[in-house]
Parts: structure tokens; sequence; C-alpha cells
């Protein structure tokens, strides 16, 4: 047990355990010692924990979030005024009906009838045929908001594919917001109910290859569906506090799968060496928990951390996937210092049962490794030429992101193998758009409703005589039955993602409202619609993505400097994974802004990225990165620690730590790879970009670029601050002492 090991301090003399200076050992020994000496009880409360936290779901539900908590900026607070005044547009759906002609109007008039039965509807508008006389459209529109309308829009599609069976000879077709939503959301449920089914046979089998039996394959999984279960659970009481932004569950299952079998694979491979250096079962656990289960709380605060950086945008949507990923690692890192010594106690040497006898004959083969020394060799012989060819191999990589394209997901980038996007296609083609729309909003005390309607009158004579507003609208003003609320819908002779549009906006707010309606005193103004949201949207990233990169960038900095206690470390650490989150984004710009790859990848180019992607995908890279970093440098300082010259612990730290790294990466390539495969364009973005990093992070980076490093370094690796060497060295991650076995 540890109480028997002797540790070796920084002046090299072997120190008695029960010295004052280390007088306990470290809490994840303590820990795993209590849970190693009690698995009934710490396997007993772990289940306890899953069974409640998916009985909170179960009862609790998953609060959403609502259109008027996703709004931002002045668009968010146009919709909040336009909804307290009852003022927002309904929900129309449009079923349109070619070809055009006799039988058409038959089926229009069908239309008209049935659906202005249902309950649903608020009211069915004339029929219309489009400009070249080859189609037939009836503008439905629906009662309640937008949430309710995706809820009872199916009883209008049932309607639609009544008249379709009476009218063989026509094609009668329904397309509007809320069936492309409800299409949308079943195409992405199907999706991921597919990537549930593949993600557990996957990794399972990813793990058979990295240990060779079954048991131990199994343990990891097991670890990282409990997990993810218990955080989906807990995320439902949460989302009370933080509304769920729609994906968040999905990005549990996509962390909690990677940091959970990564943190259980950390552990257990450790665990096994140990016993492989002839170390009982208690021992090796606590020399696990002494090393791999340190290296697991830090790289567990270092995802959070990243993560919480999330937090900094001021968006629902970013701060539920942040509560949403810290609960799941969170819930993995307690897992794994609790239950997975339990287990591990609990079976010992059955944890290598049952082998699958050719993969245990080659991952369990005593003769030194061969392959990754060769990998080395340059990184150690020549380090400045490495490092250099390396750095500029992944800037070159990352070049492309300088012309990085964002752009809001909109129904361009969904996907055409959904029925409803070809009606949609079609009915756009019939009765081609107009324009986007400015939607101006008025708050005024009741008795000014006069005044106001006069100022909208006004700001509406003056955009119809500007050239960036369309003059073949006529504008209409609406006032609420209180008289505070007012608003005036002006049209855009552009499209919503031109630059036209946006310039419109611009004189909209900064020209013609302040000269109209915000002159009366006494009055809030704001303008919504998809432009204004577009733009508030991505004025707020731009504005607070310093804010975020910096916040992370220094507590990244601050964490590994103090792990480590080594300054230099720290900067290191900051620099690489830089390095891989550039190149993963020159990937993406490579990959999803050309057409190349649509076969490969099978989707439809947008010439652009989902704006929110680069922000998500550098928060979560940064903190998923450390997880190999914090193990492989940890292996580095505790071979430094023993004496070894700083290539020889390079070579020993990498080479003892690359197959579990390259086991933790597999399965993390794998599972995010799953989601490349999505037909979700966000979801495919999200899912290369990841896969592309971590693969660029656990090869080039670990393998080629931290190495020459390192050996360029030397022993300024360690170089720290005299206050910070005084402080306590941490076990088993840049620790000058190391848990050898007594005697």
């Amino acid at each position: 047990m540890v109480s028997d090991l002797l540790i070796t301090c920084p002046e090299g003399r072997p120190v008695s355990h029960t010295s004052s200076r280390y007088s306990r050992p470290p809490v994840t020994v303590r820990i795993a010692r209590w849970s190693a000496t009690h698995p009934g009880r710490a396997i007993g409360g772990w289940f306890a924990f899953v069974v409640l936290c998916l009985a909170a779901m179960s009862v609790a539900g998953i609060q959403q979030a609502g259109q008027l908590d996703l709004g931002i900026g002045e668009s968010g607070r146009a919709d909040r005024m336009l909804d307290e005044g009852g003022l927002e547009a309904p929900i129309t759906e449009n079923v349109l009906i070619t070809p055009a002609g006799g039988d058409a109007d038959e089926a229009a008039a069908d239309v008209a009838e049935a659906m202005a039965a249902l309950p649903e509807v608020e009211a069915v508008g004339t029929p219309v045929t489009s400009p070249d006389g080859a189609a037939v459209t009836v503008p439905v529109t629906m009662t309640g908001d937008e949430e309710q309308a995706e809820e009872d829009v199916q009883a209008l599609l049932d309607v639609t594919a009544g008249v379709q069976e009476q009218y063989p000879d026509l094609r009668v077709e329904q397309a509007g917001e809320a069936s492309v939503m409800k299409g949308f959301f079943a195409l992405l449920e199907e999706d991921l109910g597919t990537i549930a089914v593949l993600s557990l046979p996957i990794t399972l089998l990813v793990l058979l290859v990295a240990f060779g039996a079954i048991l131990a394959a199994g343990v990891p999984v097991l670890l990282a569906i409990s997990s993810v279960g218990s955080a989906i659970g807990l995320y439902a009481l949460a989302s009370y506090a933080v509304p769920d932004g729609g994906t968040v569950t999905h990005l549990v299952l996509l962390i909690g799968m990677a940091v959970g079998v990564d943190y259980s694979l950390f552990y257990l491979r450790r665990e096994r060496e140990e016993r492989a250096r002839g170390r009982d079962t208690l021992q090796a656990v606590e020399i696990a928990a002494a090393t791999s289960g340190h290296s697991v709380v830090v790289s567990g605060l270092a995802v959070a951390v990243s993560m919480a950086g999330l937090y900094l945008a001021a968006d629902v949507n970013f701060a539920s996937m942040a509560t949403g990923a810290i609960l799941v690692v969170a819930i993995a890192v307690i897992g794994s210092l609790t239950v997975l010594p339990a287990l591990l106690a609990t079976l010992g040497h059955r944890i290598d049962r049952p082998r699958v006898p050719v993969l245990w004959r080659l991952t369990n083969q005593q003769r030194p490794p061969r392959f990754w020394p060769a990998v080395l060799r340059p990184a150690l012989r020549h380090p400045v030429a490495t490092l250099v060819v390396s750095v500029l191999a992944l800037l070159a990589l990352a070049a492309p992101a300088l012309n990085l394209k964002l752009a809001n997901p909109d129904e361009a980038a969904f996907p055409r193998s959904l029925p409803v996007m070809q009606t949609y296609d079609r009915l756009v083609e019939a009765f081609p758009s107009t324009g986007a729309a400015h939607e101006v909003v008025v708050e005024a005390p009741a008795d000014e409703a006069g005044e106001v309607r006069a100022a909208l009158e006004d700001l509406a004579a003056r955009t119809g005589a500007d050239e960036n507003f369309a003059h073949d609208q006529e504008p209409v003003i609406v006032q609420s039955d209180d008289g505070r609320f007012s608003s005036l819908r002006v049209g855009v002779p552009f499209g919503p993602d031109s630059e036209e549009a946006e310039h419109s906006l611009e004189v909209l707010r900064d020209e013609l409202i302040p000269a109209t309606t915000g002159a009366l005193p006494g009055t809030t103004t704001a303008v919504t619609g998809d432009v204004a949201g577009g733009v508030d949207y991505n004025d707020n990233l731009a504005a607070k993505l310093p804010w975020i990169i910096g916040f992370v960038l220094v507590l990244a900095f601050v964490m590994m400097t103090v792990t480590f206690r080594s300054v230099v470390v720290g900067l290191t650490t900051v620099f690489v994974n830089l390095l891989s989150t550039v190149a993963a984004f020159g990937v993406l710009a490579l990959v999803f802004q050309y057409s190349w790859a649509e076969g490969l990848l099978d989707f439809t180019s947008t010439g652009t990225v989902v704006v929110w992607i680069p922000l998500f995908l550098f928060v979560i890279l940064f903190g998923l990165s450390m997880d190999y970093h914090v193990f492989v440098v940890s292996r580095i300082r505790e071979a430094a620690g023993r004496g070894l010259p700083i290539r020889h612990a390079v070579r020993t730290g990498i080479t003892t730590s690359a197959g579990t790294v390259t086991s933790a990466a597999l399965v993390m390539v794998a599972v995010f790879g799953l989601f490349a495969a999505m037909r979700v364009l966000e979801m495919k973005q999200m899912g290369v970009g990841l896969a592309v990093a971590v693969l660029i992070d656990a090869v080039v980076i670990r393998a080629v670029v931290l190495p020459s490093l390192m050996a360029l370094l030397g022993d300024a690796n360690w170089w720290a601050p005299r206050w910070l060497r005084r402080s306590r060295p941490a076990v088993g991650a840049g620790s000058e002492r190391e848990l050898t076995p007594a005697g």
C-alpha cells in the first residue's frame, strides 16, 4: 500500500511516507483506498446516484429554451416587446399544388375547406397562382406560438396528405417554418439514435484492441455510459436555471463518451502496468490514483475551466452547452476516482478476463516497443529542424482559416434529403422571395399611441424614399390592444444574409429611427427580424470572443504552471494547444467552404462554416487536448524525477504513454467521426473539427512537436520562480518525487 511506500524527495534521498512534510497521501489516493477497501459501498453508492439522476430527469424533464430566451441584443429586446404586446407574427404554412389548372383549383379549395375546420388553424388565405402560372399555393395561418406550432403542424400535414390521395395526378405538398423544423428535428433524432447504437460497439472494439480482454474493455464503457446518464439527469434539474438550447443532450453524449472512456483508460492502463511490475491489486490501484488519478483531476478541471469560458458569451445556447459539458466531465472524474477503483479491487486479476487470444498476445507483448521510439528519433536527435518543419506544416494547414467564412444556420444548410426541404425549394422557385424584412417595435405610454403611430408613418415614408428598402410593399403599422406597443414591418429587396440587407439595417438603426420614433421622449425602439437577429448574434460573438479566448488561455496557463510547478510547461501547453486548434480550423475551412469533399462526406457546401462552430471548437478542443497533454507530460516529469536526462525522459514518458494516448484518441476519433457522418451540417462540421483536432493533437503534437520542443528546452522545461519552486510538488503531475516500493 502507499503507507508502505517511500517517496523520493527533490534532493534525491528517500524520505519515509510518515515524515512530517508528507504526512498524508494525496486525496486521490485516500479516495481510491476507501473505494478499494469498501467496494460494495462505493459501487452501490454509484449505482444509487445514477438511478437518482435518471429519476430526476423522468420527473422534472428538460426545460427547453424558448425563442425569447435565445434572443441576443437589440433584436432580442424587440422580440420580447412583440411578445408582451401580443404582436408577434403568426406561423404560416404553405400548401403547394402543381401543376396549376382546373384540378389544382379544386384541390386548393378542398385544402382550404379541410384546413379551416382544424382547431390548429387560425385562418386560411386565398389561393395564389405563381407568377409563371405553373403552381398554386394555399397560405395557412396557425394558432399558437412557434413551439406550439411545431407540435400542432402534424394535423395540417395529415390534411395535405389526404388531399394528395384524392388527387394522385397532382403534387400536393406542404412547407413552412413549423413543418421544416419538425422534419429537421426528426432527422436529427434519427441520426443521433444511429450514433447511440453505433458508438458503443465501435468504442468496445477499440478498447478490445487496446486491452485484449473483454472485462477491461467493458469497464471504461460502463463508466462512460453511467456518466452520460447521470449528467443528463442532473442537467434536467439545471435546465430550470439555464434552459436547454436544444443540442445539450447530444453534446453530453459526445463529451461524456470521450472523456469517460479516456479517464478510465488512463487509470486502468496504469493499474495494469503496476500489477505487471509485481504490485498487488491494492498497491496498483493506489499508485494509479496517485499518478493517473491526479492527471484525471487536472484534465477534468481543464475541460471544465475551458467550457466555463462559454458563459462569458451571454448566450443561452452556449451557457446550456457549458453546463451540460461541465456536469458530464465532473461526473466522469468522480466516477474514475471512486467506482473505478472499487471495480478494479473487486475484479483484481479477473479484469484481464476473458482474454481475446490474438489481441491479448498483441497487446501484452513484453519486448520493448519499436514503433514509437522510431517516430520520436527525429525529434530527439534533431529537435530544431523537427520543430521548425512540424510547426510550419501545421501553420500551412491552418492558413485556410484566415479566409474562414462564417454564416448563421438557415434553410440553405438543411439537408436536401428531407422531403420537406425539397418542397421548400420548389416553393421558393415557384414563388421567389422578394427579400428580407425589418420589424421596428416601439414601446411607449398608452396615451402616446397617436404620436407613435405618426412617427411610424413618418418612418415608413422615409424608408419608401430610400433605395435601401423595398418600395413594392405597403408598410403595415400594428398596435397592441392597450396601445403600449406598436410595430412597423419594413421590406428589404435583398436576401437576409447579404451585405446590402445589413447596410439597410444600419441605415434604419443609425439614421432613420433616431429622426423619427427615436426622437419621441419616453419611448423605446428596437429592430428585429432575420437580418437584425443575425447581425446582433455575430456582433455579440465578436465582442465576447477576445474575452473568452483570453479567459481560456490565461486559466490554462495558470493551471498547468501550478500543476507542474513550471512556467515553461504552462507556456508550451498554451502554444501546442493553440497550434493544434488553428490547424483544425484550417481543415474545417478546406472541407466545408469548397466542394471537393461533398461526395466524400455526403453534403452540399454552402461556402461557409456555421458561425458558432469555431468558438465552440476552440473551447472544447482546448479542454480535451489537455487530457493527453497532462497525461504525457506527467509521465515525462516522472521519468525526469528519477534522474533521467531530459531527452531520455521525453522518450520514456512518451513511449510508455503512447499506447494509452493512441487508444484514447482512437475512441474520441471514432465517436466524433460518427457525428461527422450525420446529415445535419452543423453536427457534421462539429464532428469533423473535433476528429481532425484530436488526430493532430495525439499524433503530430504529442509525437513530434512536444518532444522536439521539450528536447530543445532541456532543463529549462522545469523553470519556475523561487516562490513556485518552494511550493509543495504535486504527485504524478510534475513532482520530483515518485512512488516506489519500499525495500
